[in-house]
């Protein structure tokens, strides 16, 4: 009962001091005024009197306690006539008063100003930086590749603006990567919807801008209205910064094209997926090859000036650089010719457009004294045969890779769609079917996470086998396998998890039957990707980190938006794979020059190849781009050629 009653009285008085609190500054001050007379004064004659030197008298000691409360409240404590008192008390009062006020409203101003830099609110000063809108997984490929950009930069900086509290983008930033080199990356908090908002990171002054598709099926709407945005906050910024945007959606391309306006550039994830799945499919290994030419640290796209080459015709430039790989011209009006004809004159306006490890190593040297004319082959290439295929899994890009294959197959080819009901392939397959030339397709349901639904498929009789993302669950799914390293969320981790375990079937089938698949997958998340069980140098389109370094290349250099999207589509010269044997000898050792002239014959720009002994062995996996034209190989009838060509 006792302990009852203390508690009671315990809630009574933070109750009562509740209530004076909230009664506001006067009523508190009173109540503190109050309780400080209490503590002082009997302080004050405690100590008078327990002092020896203090005066006898009772009017001595009342007036040194006068003054020790006067010095303990800081109201001075004077003695003398009762009116110099009170204007002493008084001037002691206001002075109080007006130190208080002031270092309260230092101390506010400065706890506003460090809550405002901790929430990410104050504007970036900075000029020719690049600016990042939005937050996806895409942030961390978009920022490894800008710093790998920037490392020959002195100082370099990277502003991020999403809403998202500023000090977690940090923490994420710093644990996904550890060294930023010489770029330093900066975070705000906010909508990037907003125009004024978008003030805070400057983007008047950026070199390049980024707007990344946030997660989910909203996202490109967010796109879209971040362009909006950028383009109210910033009239014409397409002339003063390379703004890149990305959508999913290929039915939303057209409306972000709009919002962002002339001198933007806005890629279709979906398209761009589709078409290198398809790409790779039909050349396997080519993700190796696109891989190190979209990151900064290998080879990658440069132009030079036509210089002494002016005047002479685009195959004689093919061997008029040692250490680079021409493969098209940048003309005066921006347009890219890529694997003219190769009589085409180069016009002294125009750039050369070459593969090269970095700008400073595109130099004019002749090779074509390295050609050895004996050992070019002069046969044909093999006739086209119709091919067996596979497509597992159905998404929102499937009907865009059947129709891409459409453009790439001999007639009489097949495909084999299985996938489950519930994705609407049962639906969508006689829709794209309807259309298609030289593809036939036909749709059977089933669980590709299921072992029996794989095993009675007869995987190791199919020329090419394409994995998708499959986001919908049947009756015997895949539980999922849990976060992991990964960054993906929702329906892009459940979909990895179904693909991975889908490629472990895979896997044991092929070993089953004692022969390597010709698989190419798509991912999500490159985190997922390394989890994998694949062979090393597989197939993988991993839709974020592929786009993320598109996205990135073309904010160095804008023109290569053209030099992609020729590459990437059916109609125009793109990479391929194709047998070495087919362009020089094989029973000796040949320079690449004689492999340059070789594929010019040809109206072909060879730019690499691959040793099929090293393709499982990293970090190259057998692919050797931009190869010095002096450099001596001896290849084997498997090894292939890395050729720009139209077909």
């Amino acid at each position: 009962m006792a302990q009852q009653h203390t508690t009671s009285f315990r809630l009574r008085l933070r109750y009562r001091f509740d209530n004076v609190v909230a009664g506001g500054t006067a009523a508190l001050v009173g109540w503190l005024s109050l309780a400080c007379l209490i503590v002082v004064i009997p302080a004050s004659a405690v100590l008078v009197w327990a002092d020896r030197t203090a005066p006898t008298s009772l009017s001595g000691r009342l007036t040194a306690v006068w003054v020790s409360v006067g010095q303990t409240l800081k109201i001075g404590g004077a003695v003398g006539s009762p009116v110099y008192v009170v204007a002493s008390v008084a001037l002691a009062l206001v002075a109080l008063l007006f130190v208080s006020t002031l270092v309260s409203l230092i101390t506010t101003g400065i706890n506003g100003r460090i809550m405002s830099l901790r929430l990410g609110h104050s504007t970036v000063m900075e000029s020719r930086h690049t600016v990042v809108l939005g937050w996806s997984d895409q942030i961390f490929p978009v920022v490894g590749e800008l710093v790998a950009a920037n490392a020959n930069q002195r100082r370099a900086t990277v502003a991020v603006l999403a809403p998202k509290d500023k000090v977690e983008m940090e923490d994420e930033i710093a644990t996904r990567m550890h060294d930023t080199r010489t770029t330093r990356i900066i975070c705000r908090n906010g909508h990037t919807t907003d125009p004024m908002v978008l003030a805070r990171v400057s983007p008047q002054t950026a070199k390049a801008v980024f707007v990344l598709p946030p997660d989910g099926d909203a996202g490109d709407a967010l796109v879209v209205k971040t362009l909006l945005a950028l383009n109210a906050a910033v009239p014409e910024i397409g002339g003063t910064a390379v703004v890149v945007a990305a959508v999913r959606d290929t039915r939303n391309h057209v409306t972000a094209r709009l919002a962002a306006g002339p001198g933007a550039h806005v890629l279709c994830v979906d398209d761009i997926v589709a078409r290198l799945l398809v790409q790779t499919a039909r050349q396997p290994g080519l993700s190796l090859v696109y891989q190190e030419l979209l990151d900064f640290d290998g080879d990658e796209f440069y132009t030079t000036d036509a210089g002494p080459l002016a005047g002479r015709t685009f195959g004689e430039s093919l061997l008029s650089f040692t250490t680079s790989s021409v493969v098209g011209l940048l003309h005066a009006d921006g347009g890219v010719s890529l694997n003219p004809d190769p009589a085409t004159p180069i016009d002294g306006c125009d750039r050369i457009v070459v593969i090269a490890g970095d700008d400073d190593a595109v130099v004019v040297a002749d090779a074509a004294s390295c050609v050895e004319e004996d050992a070019v082959v002069t046969a044909g290439p093999a006739p086209a045969v119709a091919e067996r295929l596979l497509l597992l899994g159905w998404n929102r890009r499937a009907p865009l890779v059947v129709e891409q294959l459409d453009g790439y197959v001999p007639p009489g080819t097949t495909l084999d769609v299985v996938a489950l009901d519930d994705d609407g392939a049962a639906r969508g397959v006689p829709e794209v079917a309807a259309d298609l030339q030289r593809l036939e397709v036909a749709f059977h349901s089933g669980d590709i996470t299921d072992p029996q639904v794989l095993d009675k498929l007869d995987v190791p009789s199919y020329d090419g086998v394409i994995v998708v993302g499959e986001t919908g669950r049947g009756p015997t799914a895949a539980p999922a396998l849990g976060p992991g390293p990964s960054a993906a969320t929702g329906s892009e981790s459940e979909t990895d998890d179904r693909t991975l375990v889908t490629l472990l079937h895979l896997r044991a089938i092929g070993e089953a039957a004692h022969r390597e698949l010709a698989l190419t997958t798509e991912m999500s998340d490159d985190g997922n990707r390394l989890l994998a069980p694949a062979r090393d140098g597989a197939d993988f389109i991993v839709s974020g980190q592929l786009i993320s370094l598109l996205m990135t290349q073309i904010s160095e250099s804008g023109y290569l938006a053209d030099v992609f999207e020729e590459l990437f589509r059916a109609d125009g010269s793109e990479l391929y794979l194709k047998p070495v044997a087919d362009y020089v000898r094989v029973d000796r050792e040949v320079s690449f020059a004689t492999v340059v002239e070789s594929a010019r014959r040809r109206g072909e720009c060879a730019v690499g190849y691959r040793v099929r002994a090293a393709a499982g062995t990293g970090p190259d996996h057998g692919v050797w781009l931009n190869p010095d034209k002096r450099r001596r190989i001896r290849f084997t009838a498997q090894d292939a050629l890395i050729v720009l060509a139209e077909s």
